[in-house]
């Protein structure tokens, strides 16, 4: 099929070079935008041509006015509003509506969005599926010409390499986690060549994109401010590309490439018939060798990385015991706090991530979180949180899954300690960071709606919707609200997303926790909980880093021994760890889980008080319940085909190398 390019996205040579430089980092002549010569000649004007692709990074939570993301059996949206949005759909199986477009009464994401644009600095300009081939072919163009680069040290010329041989790996790394394999791409494309290049298996395209993300690896500082070339722009450098992401993304592959989806295959039944632990070993030991190096050396303080602080103050400000983790305040003298990775607030909009991000888009505009994101979490009950009517809310079956105890252990496990009569006591410190619960103070300012200052989450009460079916619009369907994102001062009491709380929110693709994680997983399934390669941690140890952060126990004994037991907890500890980021779906899909009971259900929890607690003076944690347990409120009816998402019909029908995904 003649002029493939164009129709998949991939912009002609003279739109390639018809270039803006999208951040501040470096000037480059006027004319480098029109002629190639100049283009890359040296590393300045190099630079520029690279720096378009960072800008395509796609904003997960400010790409749309009320964006989603979550689209594992993790959060649900409210009815009424959010029941159009693609978390929705999801819960269909109507995997289609990832291409909806707004014109057609859709709800758009990341993944796609209409008119991108690359050279545009408006978050709205920016989606995985607008801009990926127009970067690939942007990488592959400024690789061809690495040759032009004559006025350039070997610094600067590694550099350059760098950055195109990651980004071309990381643009197709993106897509295949959603569609599956596709044709990988290591060339600049004719205008005119006919295309019949066929779509690779995952596995073929992630060792080409492990080829391509390892010899990054080889050629990018550990940290560009430690460069001569990072020294002139000390300041700017927190974004850009460095050994470390180059690493965690070389690991991350291999081990998508070694889970089961793509060892066994789409199927039902995966947990029954213990599929779901079929790794590659080989490639898992692979991937984690690569993360152990990415480890080794976060742990030789020689990168920007290092994990953030879990610090919080033991009182509020109106010296409430207890509260500080709740309202997320610092304790006196703490920097770089964990609740910095996913907002600042009173920092003059500074970009979340702290120490502990390593992979980000392009800095968010100025209050943009306010317009597009602060808004979407807390009950919309008699206009507390205003604006859009929809709220994102975590499902009681996820929290109590993911958020064990204090001790480490399942909520489940018969040895955790778990009361159903005081359900909110000794949980994971986690917890009390990201889920409001019962009793939750919400309003910290005084007023007039003093009967919605403590949440009422239980069943009856004011925030849900038992007895009243509007609160399935505006109050919690599940029993819980979530503020690991958005604090709950995001009202219109407290204002926090108004100009004077400076509220920036923006979500990292990779940061520091992933890469223990992602360690964890691959020499579980390499070997099991002893495994150690390249860094000073086990496989066991690596997730124990993470607790010893929050004060939550080590995994226990009666898994370590036990690879597959092992494995669970892995998986529980991503879960707890990376809750609403964004990774839960891939996650159950490539571990085959998407499909199977209970991870196909979302739920609410059902209970009731016991006495007049008294939530102003007492800690919420420990007060009283009866009647503990769970109501279903959706069972997703998936099928194998849903294991991929498919592709757009516009794009099936080009040429026959270049199919649906089995299913669609």
């Amino acid at each position: 099929m003649k002029h493939i390019n164009n129709i998949i996205g991939i912009a002609a040579l003279s739109l390639a070079l018809g270039l803006t430089s999208c951040t501040d980092y470096l000037d480059k002549t006027p004319d480098s935008d029109v002629n190639p010569e100049t283009a890359f000649k040296n590393f300045t004007n190099f630079q520029g041509f690279v720096e378009e692709i960072y800008n395509c990074i796609p904003n997960k939570e400010s790409c749309y006015w009320c964006t989603s993301f979550n689209w594992g059996e993790d959060e649900i949206m409210n009815t009424g509003g959010g029941d159009t949005h693609i978390t929705a759909h999801f819960d269909l199986g109507d995997y289609r509506h990832w291409y909806d477009e707004q014109d057609k009464g859709g709800q758009q994401s990341w993944l796609n969005r209409p008119g991108s644009n690359p050279t545009s600095k408006d978050k709205f300009a920016h989606s995985l599926n607008g801009h990926a081939w127009y970067c690939v072919r942007k990488a592959n163009l400024g690789l061809q010409n690495l040759d032009k680069m004559t006025d350039a040290t070997k610094e600067e010329k590694d550099f350059i390499k760098g950055q195109l041989l990651f980004f071309r790996a990381w643009w197709h790394h993106q897509q295949m986690e959603w569609w599956g394999g596709i044709p990988y791409i290591d060339r600049v494309l004719a205008a005119d060549e006919e295309f019949n290049l066929p779509r690779l298996s995952f596995r073929e395209c992630a060792e080409k994109c492990a080829e391509d993300y390892r010899a990054a690896a080889d050629l990018l500082p550990d940290n560009w401010d430690n460069s001569t070339i990072g020294k002139k722009t000390l300041g700017k450098n927190d974004l850009r590309i460095t050994k470390v992401c180059a690493l965690g993304y070389l690991g991350k592959v291999l081990l998508w490439a070694a889970s089961p989806l793509n060892v066994v295959g789409a199927e039902m039944g995966a947990s029954k018939n213990g599929d779901t632990y079929k790794y590659d070993a080989d490639m898992a030991r692979r991937a984690a060798e690569a993360l152990g190096e990415a480890i080794a050396h976060i742990e030789a303080g020689s990168t920007p990385y290092s994990l953030a602080l879990y610090n919080y103050a033991e009182d509020d400000a109106s010296n409430r015991p207890g509260y500080g983790i709740y309202d997320h305040i610092a304790a006196k003298g703490s920097a770089n706090n964990y609740s910095d990775i996913f907002r600042t607030t009173g920092q003059s909009w500074r970009m979340p991530g702290s120490v502990e991000a390593i992979m980000r888009g392009p800095m968010p505009d100025i209050n943009g979180s306010n317009w597009n994101f602060a808004k979407l979490w807390g009950p919309k009950v008699n206009n507390l949180v205003e604006h859009d009517a929809i709220i994102h809310m975590p499902t009681a079956n996820y929290i109590n899954y993911a958020y064990g105890m204090e001790n480490g252990l399942p909520l489940d496990d018969p040895d955790s300690g778990f009361d159903p009569t005081h359900p909110f006591a000794n949980r994971d410190p986690r917890f009390y960071h990201d889920i409001m619960f019962d009793g939750f103070k919400f309003l910290l300012t005084a007023s007039d709606d003093k009967e919605f200052q403590y949440l009422q989450m239980y069943t009856g009460g004011n925030m849900v919707p038992t007895g009243n079916p509007a609160r399935n619009a505006d109050g919690s369907r599940t029993g819980y609200f979530c503020q690991k994102l958005v604090p709950h001062q995001c009202n219109k009491y407290d204002g926090m997303y108004n100009w004077g709380g400076a509220l920036q929110t923006y979500l990292p693709y990779m940061r520091v926790a992933d890469i223990y994680l992602l360690y964890a997983e691959a020499g579980a399934a390499a070997s099991g909980a002893s495994f150690q390669a390249k860094c000073s941690v086990t496989a066991e140890g690596a997730i124990n880093v993470l607790r010893d952060r929050v004060g939550a126990g080590h995994v226990a004994t009666k898994f370590t021994g036990d690879q597959k037991k092992f494995i669970d907890e892995v998986r529980r500890e991503r879960a707890c760890e990376l809750a609403f980021e964004g990774f839960r779906w891939q996650d159950l899909q490539r571990w085959l889980l998407l499909t199977e009971y209970p991870f196909n259900i979302k739920t609410r929890q059902e209970f009731k008080r016991v006495g007049n607690y008294d939530f102003e003076n007492q800690d919420p944690r420990y007060a009283e319940v009866t009647g503990w347990g769970e109501t279903v409120i959706v069972e997703r009816n998936l099928s194998t085909k849903h294991y991929l998402l498919p592709l757009k019909e516009s794009e099936v029908y080009l040429y026959a190398e270049y199919p649906q995904n089995p299913g669609w």
